[in-house]
Formats: C-alpha cells, sequence, structure tokens
C-alpha cells in the first residue's frame, strides 16, 4: 500500500518560512524593530516624527559610504579609506566651489570624479598587482587623509554656495522636515538593490565573492568587475561628501576619521558576510538605522557617549558570531 503524498500546500509552507528566516535581512530587521520598542518604551521623546527624521539626517553619510562599501565586501574585499576618501572629496568640492574659480556644479563634478579616481586605483592595485584589499585601501587611507590635510591646509572651508548645500535643506512631509539628503540617499539605496538584484552585473558581483575561479570559468570577466566595483564604490564615495557638505554647511579637513569604520558596521550589522558573496545593500540600511537608533535612544536616555561605543562593538561582534555559526550551518 502507498502513503497518499501530503497537499502541495502543506509543503510549500515550510519552505517560504525557511526562505524567510534564512534570508540576510532578517535577523536585522527584527533588532531594528526590537531596539524601536525599547527605546520607544524607555524614553517619551523617541516616538516622534521629527526624532526619526534627525536620525536618518545623522545616518545618512555613513549609509552612502555603506553602500559602496558592501559592493566591496561582496566580492570578499573591503576599503578601509573609504572616510578618507570622502573627507578629501568634500575639501575638494568646497574648496574649488567657495573660491569661485568654477561653478558650483563642475566643483560637486569634480569631487565626484576624484573620488572615483581614487577607487579605481584601489581595482587596480587590488586585481592588477595584486595586493589584498586590506593592504592597498589602508595604504590608501593613508594618502587620502595626508592629501586632505595638504589641500585644505588645515582650514575649514565655509561661505560654500547654496548649490553645495541644498541637500542639507529640509522640505514638509505630513508634520515632520525631512531632508533632501535624505531622500537622495534612500534612492541610492533602492537603486543598488535593483542593481544587485535584477541586472546580470548584480549577479556577478555576487558570483565573484561567492568564487572567483568559479566566476571566471563561467564567463565573468573578473578583472574588470573587480576593478569596476571599487570604481563604483568610489563614486558612492564622491555623493557621501557631497551629503556631508550638505549636512554641516562647510568643507572640515577633519571630517571622516571613523567614518570607514562605521562603514563596516553598517554592513556587518545587516547581515553582509565578511567572506563575500553574501548581503544586500537594504541590510546595510539597516545595519545603519540600527547604530543611529542606539546613538539616539541612549543619548535620549542620558548614557554617555563611551557606553554607546561600547554596544556598538558589542553588536558588531555578536552580528559576526551569527554569520560564522550560519556559515558552518550552510557546509
Amino acid at each position: 500500500m502507498t502513503t497518499a503524498a501530503p497537499p502541495y500546500s502543506t509543503l510549500k509552507e515550510p519552505t517560504r518560512l525557511r526562505r524567510l528566516t534564512a534570508a540576510p535581512t532578517t535577523g536585522p530587521l527584527a533588532a531594528l524593530a526590537l531596539a524601536c520598542a525599547f527605546f520607544s518604551l524607555t524614553t517619551d521623546q523617541f516616538l516622534s516624527g521629527g526624532n526619526f527624521s534627525l536620525i536618518i539626517q545623522q545616518v545618512m553619510v555613513v549609509g552612502a559610504l555603506a553602500i559602496g562599501q558592501t559592493l566591496i565586501i561582496l566580492t570578499a574585499g573591503i576599503d578601509l579609506s573609504c572616510g578618507a576618501v570622502m573627507a578629501f572629496g568634500s575639501i575638494m568640492i568646497a574648496k574649488t566651489a567657495a573660491a569661485g574659480s568654477v561653478p558650483p556644479l563642475v566643483a560637486i563634478a569634480l569631487g565626484l570624479g576624484v573620488c572615483a579616481g581614487f577607487g579605481l586605483v584601489n581595482g587596480l592595485l587590488v586585481r592588477l598587482v595584486p595586493l589584498p584589499p586590506f593592504i592597498v585601501t589602508l595604504g590608501m587611507l593613508n594618502i587620502a587623509f595626508a592629501l586632505t590635510h595638504v589641500y585644505s591646509n588645515e582650514q575649514t572651508i565655509t561661505g560654500l554656495p547654496r548649490t553645495l548645500t541644498f541637500l542639507g535643506e529640509t522640505f514638509p512631509l505630513g508634520h515632520t522636515d525631512v531632508t533632501y539628503g535624505s531622500v537622495l540617499t534612500i534612492a541610492l539605496f533602492l537603486a543598488f538593490a535593483y542593481a544587485l538584484s535584477n541586472t546580470s552585473w548584480g549577479r556577478h558581483v555576487y558570483a565573484l565573492g561567492n568564487s572567483p575561479e568559479a566566476a571566471r570559468l563561467n564567463g565573468v570577466r573578473t578583472g574588470r568587475l573587480t576593478i569596476g566595483v571599487y570604481a563604483v564604490a568610489g563614486l558612492v564615495y564622491g555623493i557621501a561628501a557631497l551629503l556631508l557638505v550638505s549636512r554641516t554647511g562647510v568643507g572640515d579637513p577633519q571630517a571622516g576619521q571613523t567614518e570607514n569604520l562605521d562603514s563596516i558596521t553598517a554592513v556587518v550589522l545587516g547581515g553582509t558576510s565578511l567572506f563575500g558573496g553574501r548581503g544586500t545593500v537594504l541590510g546595510s540600511l539597516i545595519g545603519a538605522l540600527i547604530v543611529g537608533v542606539f546613538r539616539n535612544g541612549l543619548q535620549l536616555m542620558g548614557v554617555a557617549s563611551i557606553y554607546q561605543t561600547l554596544i556598538t562593538g558589542i553588536l558588531v561582534i555578536l552580528a559576526v558570531t551569527v554569520d560564522q555559526l550560519s556559515r558552518k550551518r550552510i557546509r
């Protein structure tokens, strides 16, 4: 006697549940929801449109950097220079525009081009020499940092035209004021999320991170792709530089000194594997929001900033531990 197979629906439901729980953004999204619930119970000011708008403004620069960092980490690389490259780009934009020698839009284009150039050099050194991404980007961090201070003469650049600060202006959305820069950052996340999930370029990026040799054997031009990923990441750092200038209203040579680590933190908390090939830019957005929510909530509770840093470090270790355990489970 043969046993009848269970109905199709009973077979399909567990599969959907497993896919949901296995999605790289499920854990970070749950952590973000729990953090919001906790701070909404402990502070009266947390659950307000103005406070949420402030959180997004605070994380939009790091969030933009996290997009480029995600692309590189998906290829099993890492970029320690992103914050310094962004700082140099911001000084380039601010100084050339403030001097009046070129129109503001040309100054923005120069800043974007310089940042993309840094990324291109990183990619060439990683692929053609080849050198480990950690070493290349560590060296580039120092180069960009030095050039920022040399080019700015250690001076903060003020008196910027409105074109450079426009993204820092707000518009009403309901009862909340939202900055144009926040809208641009979210649009960037959506654009790169689409590119990674719905284009051949995105599929090749994941294939490169999973196994470079297998990707090459399947016809992927891994060398050109690696160089392109670093160049695109550099271009995104240039956009982050513009967001930084628009938010602060100045060109600050001291900016960007911790943003490289903050961007890596956002990517890791967002569920992207440091070993490459697994993760999403939307997860990195969630990771950036987790850091922003914790810092904002703890500040509202009156917790000293040093403990905010301590909790962020613990969160990073927990996120990497979960990633390691999940990789062992897959094997």
